[in-house]
């Protein structure tokens, strides 16, 4: 038999038996809008409970079609072209909070519950997941915790990983497996959580998640300072970071039409914040102003896409030592130099993002040669957007020695390859 009559028949064999599982109206064909880095899927597949997306998943395992799980889908770019791409594996209808323990400051809920439907829920009782995700409303947990996306607040909160404490997964062979509990202090069995966390989906379809809370603050204040260099902002960064401040978020904001800022969050109560707000200004002097909150949503603004007809961008998340933030951020100025404009905003964690906009090969050229250089000094760039007429290079970098340990954890959890295949790191 011809080989693509072959897989025709399998993936018609596939959807019929797709359709006994799931209702007919949620097994659909696949659009040009569900594609995935550029490439096109068949079908969309919306399972209505955990069980059922673990039989589906066997399925495809079974018929050697590749599933690629999807949340909100507002980081499907994300990562590389899928080697193969069948079968979309959407959460849509898994989209519940579970329930939230508020006395013990736990929350558990289905991978495909907004984050933002999950802060107004954590709010009734004065909680909140201390996460600043990109595009809350319809970022979902699934999908944040497998492109492991948080943002400023880490730097007193910690990352994903800090705040899962337990995940449900469907393994490609159709098992549901847990692990973790519900109590912040449960570190029983195999660390599950912070594996699949930043996975890229690769090791299975994340169903459900608990996380650990805080307490949602009464009031926040920004403080903002606008210096004349890197330099003198990695200066002042320091300087917060050796103070006895209790900031919450502190970052770094520059660009070809912008002078460097420095921005710092703290939250709490009145008197409190107004102690802080004095120490600040006593401690920085001249350019220190009060400013909005909006501040903060500066990464969310390099991520999102211009308006259309405008000028063609790309934009990656950075990785380097925060005492080599300032000679990070002027290199990427030395390479966009007068062909580019640029765009960086840099945590005190040393963790970052640069938009460029210009010519698609112009900006591949300083992407290429920002990687190089970091990776030089330990550092990491991966490229998150690519612009129209870039080429398809492997967005995550030399991934070293930890690739042998990467790929065999991945054929252990899914050996036929059938999940997101391709689109991590070595083109797992």
């Amino acid at each position: 038999m011809d080989a693509s009559v072959s897989a025709k028949a399998t993936a018609s064999t596939f959807e019929a038996d797709v359709r006994e599982i799931v209702a007919a109206k949620y097994v659909r064909t696949a659009a040009a809008s569900d594609a995935v880095a550029g490439a096109q899927p068949s079908l969309v597949v919306e399972p209505g409970s955990e069980l059922e997306l673990a039989k589906v998943l066997k399925l495809a395992n079974a018929a050697g079609l590749a599933a690629i799980p999807r949340g909100g889908g507002t980081k499907l770019e994300w990562g590389n072209r899928p080697a193969r791409t069948h079968v979309i594996l959407s959460t849509a209808r898994l989209n519940r909070v579970i329930e939230h323990a508020w006395a013990d400051l736990t929350v558990s809920a289905e991978a495909g519950c907004p984050i933002g439907k999950l802060q107004e829920t954590l709010a009734k009782h004065g909680q909140r997941l201390a996460l600043d995700v990109l595009w809350p409303e319809r970022a979902t947990v699934g999908g944040v915790l497998s492109t492991n996306d948080s943002g400023a607040l880490r730097l007193r909160f910690g990352s994903l990983r800090d705040l899962v404490i337990g995940v449900t997964l469907a393994l490609a062979d159709g098992t549901v497996a847990s692990s973790g509990g519900k109590v912040v202090k449960n570190v029983a069995g195999y660390d599950l959580p912070k594996l699949v966390t930043g996975a890229l989906g690769t090791l299975g379809v994340i169903t459900r998640a608990i996380f650990r809370l805080h307490p949602l603050p009464r009031e926040t204040r920004t403080i903002s300072c606008v210096t004349g260099d890197v330099r003198e902002a990695q200066r002042l960064v320091f300087a917060i970071q050796n103070s006895k401040l209790a900031h919450s978020a502190l970052q770094v904001c520059c660009g070809t039409e912008m002078q460097p800022r420095v921005d710092i969050l703290f939250e709490g109560i009145e008197a409190g914040l107004t102690a802080q707000v004095e120490q600040v200004k006593s401690m920085l002097g001249a350019g220190i102003n009060e400013a909005s909150r909006d501040v903060w949503n500066a990464r969310q603004e390099i991520c999102s896409a211009g308006k259309k007809g405008e000028t063609e961008f790309a934009f990656a998340r950075f990785a380097t030592l925060p005492a080599q933030m300032a000679e990070t951020i002027e290199m990427i100025a030395r390479l966009s130099a007068a062909v580019l404009r640029w765009q960086v905003v840099a945590q005190a964690t040393g963790i970052g993002w640069v938009r460029l906009e210009g010519e698609p090969p112009v900006m591949e050229s300083v992407l290429r040669e920002s990687r190089a250089g970091l990776e030089r000094g330990g550092g990491s760039l991966v490229v998150a957007h690519r612009a129209a007429g870039m080429s398809a290079f492997d967005a995550w970098g030399n991934a070293g020695d930890a690739l042998l340990l990467m790929s065999a954890v991945k054929r252990q959890f899914d050996p036929r390859g059938a999940l997101n295949p391709g689109r991590f790191v070595g083109g797992i």
